[in-house]
């Protein structure tokens, strides 16, 4: 159904072209052109997506896919000249020279002859960019349409990039000046976490000390075609022992990080515990940093994996311990979302009073370095236009840094949905003690381990100028 002021799309039928007529199509690149070609095609070419490489090839610089300028000519040959009901027969091109980022392209298709029996048309293509050089000819073969088309223009989907791994290069690009340090690497007995350690090792985060069985270890160094001979190993019997190590360590500061292996979080939290030197006086908690790929910036969250049911004194440093670490990563003031069902304190739902004593408690200064607002609902914390249909009034409200959700429960949901739902790239850790403790499911692959370490690091090397 056409709506008023709707573009619409029109076709130029058989009998209406002619010999010499031509229609022109503009389009400038961008590196989102390029990316979105990449993930369509799956051509990779590192000439078209990485700038170091492209650097040294004879181009000196990223350049377009030869076929993205092709498909230009589809795209007008489809929509425009002659339009809908087009049928292409035949196309072959001619590259003459490469097509860089910013440059704005004009593509120019004329009929060069018709064969009325058939409804052939033969039309020359030609492609040039803004300084009127020739990037781009040759000729196409079509049947034109014979019934006329008019029609209201489609939108072109929408598509959403995301690159985990430039997303984790720019990440790791925040150590790029840090010394790497000592990291009790706790029980990692299967292949999945010892890679992890091996691979933060090598990305210049940790020194690993790897504490365990030594045969367990060796087993999956071996399994994992890993070569370990490098990193000092520990062996203790069994995965009590390790945390037991790891912690004694930790409060000799001989390790200043510790990472997860295959042992159960609160196994080896419960060692850290019974370190007195390793207490803060802070309760412990868990944050993870998520880049999410219709957000548009970093967000953490918290706490999703530690504290089970905390209560209103438990979430003023669960909180704390989320803004220092925002702080950390370089948000001087980070907007806090406390998170519930409702934007409004209902009775019938005790965390929106939490919420709103927290927002109170951060007003009389007893939470530090942050914008607090809550209750919050997911969607108005993370959505201006949510929050501005519901007549809410907010510095924090569809921009938040933080969200502090109201247990365990939601906020391992939450988590998870972002990462399976929304495609979220994450990394965790555990904040609240005197060393920070990269700290990552059985499931999460080399990528996120390297991640957490990475901020791990980060926390560390905070914690030592202090």
């Amino acid at each position: 159904m056409q709506t008023e002021n709707q573009e619409m799309i029109e076709n130029v039928t058989y009998d209406e072209l002619f010999v010499g007529q031509s229609a022109r199509l503009l389009r400038t690149l961008t590196l989102e052109d390029i990316q979105a070609f990449a993930a369509v095609s799956g051509d990779t070419n590192p000439a078209h997506l990485d700038p170091e490489y492209a650097n040294d090839t004879m181009f000196h610089g990223v350049i377009a896919h030869g076929m993205w300028g092709g498909a230009l000519i589809s795209a007008l040959l489809g929509t425009k000249f002659p339009g809908p009901g087009t049928i292409y027969l035949q196309q072959d091109l001619h590259f003459s020279r490469p097509v860089r980022i910013g440059d704005t392209l004009s593509v120019v298709a004329t009929v060069l002859s018709k064969e009325d029996e058939k409804k052939r048309v033969e039309l020359d293509c030609l492609v040039e960019n803004q300084k009127g050089e020739k990037v781009l000819y040759g000729t196409a073969r079509i049947i034109a349409p014979t019934q006329k088309i008019l029609r209201p223009k489609l939108s072109a989907p929408h598509i959403q990039l995301f690159d985990p791994e430039a997303r984790l290069r720019s990440l790791l690009e925040r150590a790029s000046n840090l010394k790497a340090l000592p990291c009790a690497v706790v029980h990692p007995c299967d292949v999945e976490s010892l890679t992890g350690a091996i691979d933060s090792a090598k990305a210049g985060l940790i020194v690993p000390i790897l504490i365990g069985p030594a045969k367990k270890i060796l087993a999956c160094a071996q399994a994992g075609q890993l070569d370990i001979s490098a990193y000092e190993l520990v062996d203790v019997p069994h995965s009590h022992a390790a945390a037991d190590r790891a912690s004694e360590m930790a409060a000799k500061a001989q390790v200043q990080i510790m990472m997860k292996g295959s042992l159960h979080t609160d196994e080896l939290l419960h060692a850290v515990l019974a370190r007195s030197e390793l207490r803060t006086g802070r309760r412990m908690s868990h944050v993870f940093r998520f880049d999410i790929p219709m957000y548009s910036k970093p967000l953490l969250v918290t706490d999703a994996a530690l504290n089970i049911r905390p209560t209103l004194m438990d979430k003023v440093d669960i909180i704390q311990n989320a803004i220092d670490f925002s702080q950390i990563m370089g948000v001087q003031n980070p907007k806090v979302a406390i998170l519930s069902a409702i934007e409004t304190v209902s009775p019938d739902i005790p965390s929106t009073i939490e919420a709103a004593a927290l927002c109170k408690m951060a007003q009389r200064k007893q939470i530090k370095g942050a914008v607090l607002d809550g209750p919050l609902a997911f969607d108005n914390a993370i959505s201006a236009h949510s929050a501005l249909v519901k007549g809410i009034e907010s510095l924090v409200a569809g921009d938040a840094d933080i969200l502090a959700v109201p247990d365990l429960e939601s906020g391992n949901i939450l988590a998870k949905q972002l990462e399976y739902f929304a495609g979220a790239s994450g990394a965790g850790l555990v904040l609240g003690a005197r060393i920070p403790i990269a700290l990552t499911s059985r499931a999460d692959g080399p990528r996120t381990r390297v991640a957490s370490a990475l901020l791990a690091l980060l926390v560390a090397h905070s914690q030592i100028k202090s």
